[in-house]
């Protein structure tokens, strides 16, 4: 098993998971509304989102979920997967606006001849606020030996 594969004994109730960063660009958001047939137009014409009342386009909730759902599967390394994720999309995200993605182990437990791991994620902007709340639920390997 590779040196960076996380292992369910390596993981404690309570555990903080690595924190990621993220800062999507206009030019990402743009091409993430063409990816995934997004056609609203707050996600990419400014002067039309400012007649909605924003003071820019926005990112998407499902790019933003995509991101928390990737800090979740570089975590758990290769072999490790992602089982369940939910989350709710509490606040706008801005353009090139610092995100921040994380979350802490809240259980662990064996089902089905799985062993499990529990998260409550999030993802914050700049100013603190937690714009995406969830739970997450991965399934991860013994370590050899164990």
């Amino acid at each position: 098993m590779s040196e960076n594969q996380l292992c369910f004994d390596d993981v404690s109730v309570g555990d903080a998971l690595p924190e990621t960063n993220a800062a999507p660009s206009e030019l990402q958001i743009f091409f993430f509304s063409a990816a995934s047939n997004n056609g609203h137009r707050i996600h990419y014409d400014l002067p039309y989102a400012k007649t909605e009342g924003l003071p820019n386009i926005l990112v998407q909730g499902p790019l933003q979920s995509a991101i928390l759902a990737k800090m979740l599967t570089d975590w758990v390394g290769p072999s490790g997967r992602l089982i369940r994720i939910a989350i709710q999309n509490r606040g706008n995200a801005f353009p090139n606006e610092k995100l921040t993605y994380g979350g802490v182990v809240v259980g662990k437990r064996e089902e089905d001849d799985q062993l499990l791991v529990d998260c409550e994620i999030f993802e914050r902007n700049e100013s603190g606020a937690v714009l995406m709340p969830g739970t997450a639920t991965v399934s991860l390997r013994r370590r050899s030996g164990s």
